[in-house]
């Protein structure tokens, strides 16, 4: 049997799975409310921010250290009222941090 083996792109392999679509299409959801609130966001701070899951109506933003998202959670309301100005259903928006290790780990 000869058969042909055609590249495709990841993009294409995630859109041939269904349960791969759906998270690509959760990923892009997720950028795109990242990109719409980042002219809300201090411009210092826009680098400590990431897009994150989304579960249902609570979105996750990944924030680099404790102090951004400190300030990040005093702009929480106006943010969930900004995403839902612009059609999102966003009932709350969790900080997760993510922690960076720079020494690695005694035992």
């Amino acid at each position: 049997m000869n058969r042909r083996h055609q590249p495709f792109t990841l993009l294409q392999a995630c859109q041939d799975a269904p349960s791969l679509a759906r998270l690509t299409e959760l990923s892009a959801d997720s950028v795109a409310r990242l990109k719409a609130i980042e002219p809300l966001i201090p411009a210092p701070l826009c680098a400590a921010l990431k897009a994150g899951p989304i579960e249902g109506p609570v979105w996750c933003l990944l924030v680099a250290n404790n102090a951004a998202a400190a300030k990040i959670r005093q702009l929480l309301p106006s943010l969930q009222a900004h995403l839902r100005s612009k059609g999102w259903a966003v009932d709350s928006i969790r900080l997760k941090v993510q922690i960076t290790s720079t020494a690695p780990m005694q035992r």
